[in-house]
């Protein structure tokens, strides 16, 4: 309702009430954790297009494709043969297809953020019902469960196509827990590596380029240096190596302690000493991605 006085009527009647349509809201308010799940489903839908342009849906459903093309191939052979084990260990798969996955990650970390950083809709989310850590566990959580779709898939296609082949189902089903294991674990390094590198420009292409920079040269550089101390006989210097590339850090982690075989020079895994110190570093990157994309969002909006 608005009240109108208008001066060109008698004094006795100068005032007019005009309904203009306003009213309260009288209906359920569902809060924070409403919220923080439908933030959490629109961004994990967006991480393979869901909801959005065609266009949107080409590169991840592709990635993905790729993903699985390979383990269905084998599990193809593996029928067919007859075979005893799957040519590729549950462990080894993410490791083999690591290019994959950083491109993935490259693509869809900016578009969980950097959209909402250009067009300055972050400020509209806390608005709402919602907090700067409400935000980052939804985006965290969806980038690493679409991570996870990703990277577990194949593995999923290669346990039951073991299956199908009528191969040990106590030990597949010990290796392929051993997997799911290793991927969630990478699912969510890579997940906060990648927003913490995305959140700090509002340019996608930007964030694309930074991702790929780090995860690829980290892995080259450090690929090198294995391989050189390797020829040096400096074997002892490879674990210590591999603690400074996310690919290798997960590499070492499941060779340790997950039954992988280690992709490092010789098959220098680490030692469970070592492998302590790898499991240590993983969990405290992720640890400080997340803090770092909290204390990211504290300003954000201003």
């Amino acid at each position: 309702m608005a009240v109108e006085h208008s001066p060109a009527t008698p004094a006795g009647d100068r005032s007019r009430i005009h309904d203009i349509g306003y009213r309260g809201y009288d209906g359920p308010r569902l809060g924070r954790a409403y919220a923080r799940r439908s933030l959490y489903s629109q961004s994990l839908r967006g991480a393979y297009g869901l909801g959005r342009s065609v266009k949107s849906k080409v590169l991840p459903m592709l990635l993905f494709a790729v993903m699985c093309v390979p383990a269905a191939i084998m599990v193809a052979v593996a029928v067919a043969t007859k075979a005893h084990e799957l040519p590729v260990a549950y462990t080894r798969y993410a490791i083999i297809m690591q290019a994959v996955i950083s491109l993935y990650v490259a693509s869809q970390a900016p578009q969980a953020v950097s959209r909402d950083l250009r067009f300055k809709t972050v400020p509209l989310y806390f608005s709402r019902p919602i907090e700067t850590a409400d935000y980052v566990r939804a985006k965290f959580a969806a980038l690493a469960s679409a991570l996870f779709v990703l990277t577990a898939t194949p593995l999923l296609v290669m346990y039951v196509g073991a299956l199908l082949s009528k191969m040990g189902f106590a030990h597949q089903t010990e290796k392929f827990a051993q997997g799911l294991v290793s991927v969630a674990l990478l699912s969510l390094f890579f997940a906060g590596i990648g927003l913490v590198i995305a959140a700090v420009t509002p340019r996608r292409g930007f964030g694309i380029a930074a991702v790929i920079a780090v995860m690829t040269i980290s892995y080259g550089a450090v690929s090198t240096l294995q391989a050189i101390a390797f020829a040096q006989d400096s074997t002892g210097a490879i674990p210590w190596i591999g603690l400074f590339s996310p690919v290798t850090l997960i590499d070492g982690v499941q060779s340790a302690f997950l039954g992988g075989s280690s992709a490092f020079p010789g098959g220098t895994g680490p030692s469970g000493g070592e492998g302590a110190v790898y499991v240590v570093a993983v969990l405290g990157l992720i640890a400080a991605c997340y803090g770092l994309l909290n204390r990211r969002y504290q300003k954000v909006g201003l």
